[in-house]
């Protein structure tokens, strides 16, 4: 009998994510001669949405590949960006600390329809991330899918597969017609896809060990994901590798923009099948199935619980007493008029803060909306301090999904100069897309 996922609502979407993450302590782009490269294009396509039909789309697609694009902690990549839609577009990177060139209307304005952009991005750390076009999307005609960007540790891992599950999610109308983010559904439909399709089966040996990529590219959803039947043992949190857990209920949940890394065993018999079920707050469905083959195992007996990963160097130790503190109100429902629509972002525009090179900087989120609110930082990770203020807990994030009227303190030491966003909007598709910014220096 199949056993169903945990039923989950918004609040305990909500409070998943600080348990499931809390539990144990509570490219492939082209290789130039020189360097990496990745050239992009913002184009015109369409993409299996829903079953059995074809939806026009804003893609960013790349020549080199049609799946995650793949490159090597350290690598300094030759970026190649060509808009060939009629809207202006702002490449928004996930997961890229201290990049400050490549900054999303900061570093890099947004490129104007029918303009090409070339710029050189280092990819400091090992991890999962994201890129997109969505930063300017609210409104916008069509849907514009995310991609995935995996920079891998230097060092190896052992792992029998390393697998990317980018799961998104659009609107669309009984007619087919989309619904962009900031507008209200009404009667739209909610879809679902995993690496751009409605469904997807992952074939492996028995005893194989997966690394699975999680990434919730939805655009305001949080979600809960569980694998039926196998344990999940999460070893990384938006590409920061953590100190390795087992997720609580083999249940794993994510704010949009989280991306999650975890070790799975298939140690269920061959000719097995597990359902990977997604659940929206609303209701539980199979996006997936994880399919053990006939072939021969890929050993004779399970592996013992994984060591950690390799380290990306960030600090040991945040220096809270003398730490720069600054207070934010997040919330389309309380009167925060420094928050603004991407596009109004302009040269003028003030930051919400300055901090120097080295210093701590801890920032008071207050989340005014009646709903969620999901908090992203740009250009650096931070801890998510406990509720006295005397500690942290052991992981990084840059992304924080913050309950209505609650109030989350996080730090970050702020290492790489420059000027960076803030992001923040509601979970609530017809709620807008927020950015402000601070500099570093």
């Amino acid at each position: 009998m199949t056993p169903p996922i945990v039923p989950v609502s918004r609040r305990t979407l909500l409070a998943g994510l600080g348990g499931a993450i809390c539990a144990p302590w509570l490219a492939s782009a082209g290789l130039a001669q020189s360097r990496p490269s990745l050239a992009l294009q913002a184009r015109a396509g369409t993409a299996a949405l829903r079953p059995g039909a074809e939806t026009a789309c804003w893609l960013l697609a790349s020549p080199a590949a049609d799946g995650p694009l793949r490159f090597r902690r350290g690598d300094e990549i030759d970026v190649a960006l060509e808009n060939q839609l009629p809207i202006p577009v702002a490449l928004n990177w996930t997961g890229q600390d201290g990049a400050a060139s490549a900054e999303p209307l900061l570093g890099r304005p947004a490129l104007a329809a029918g303009g090409k952009d070339s710029f050189k991005v280092r990819l400091r750390h090992a991890g999962t991330a994201m890129i997109d076009t969505r930063l300017l999307g609210d409104g916008q005609a069509l849907p514009s899918p995310a991609r995935a960007l995996v920079v891998q540790e230097t060092e190896a891992v052992a792992t029998d597969r390393d697998e990317v599950l980018l799961i998104e999610d659009f609107r669309l109308r009984p007619d087919g017609t989309p619904v962009a983010p900031g507008v209200d559904p009404k009667d739209a439909e909610a879809l679902f896809t995993v690496n751009g399709k409605s469904g997807l089966d992952l074939t492996v040996r028995a005893q194989d060990r997966l690394r699975i990529r999680f990434i919730n590219g939805c655009q305001r959803n949080v979600i809960a994901i569980k694998i039926e039947y196998h344990e999940v043992r999460v070893m990384a949190i938006d590409g920061q590798p953590a100190e390795p857990f087992l997720a609580r209920n083999g249940q794993l949940v994510l704010a949009p923009g989280t991306r999650i890394d975890v070790f799975v065993d298939a140690t269920k018999p061959a000719g097995s099948a597990s359902t990977i079920l997604l659940h929206d707050g609303k209701q539980a469905r199979p996006i997936g199935r994880l399919v053990v083959s006939q072939d021969v195992p890929a050993r004779d007996k399970p592996q013992p619980p994984a060591a950690p990963l390799p380290g990306n160097g960030l600090p040991a130790q945040l220096d809270l007493k003398n730490a720069q503190r600054i207070d934010l109100t997040l919330g389309a429902a309380a009167p925060v008029p420094d928050w603004i629509r991407p596009a109004d972002l302009a040269a003028a525009t003030v930051p919400s803060f300055r901090a120097k090179t080295g210093r701590t900087v801890v920032l008071a989120l207050t989340n005014r909306a009646a709903v969620p609110s999901i908090f992203h930082l740009h250009g650096h990770h931070f801890r998510l301090l406990d509720r006295l203020d005397d500690g942290w807990k052991p992981f990084w994030l840059d992304t924080l999904a913050i309950d209505a009227g609650q109030t989350q303190r996080i730090a970050f030491a702020a290492e790489h100069p420059g000027r960076f966003l803030m992001e923040a909007m509601a979970t609530d598709w017809a709620a807008p897309r927020l950015v402000r910014w601070y500099e570093v220096g």
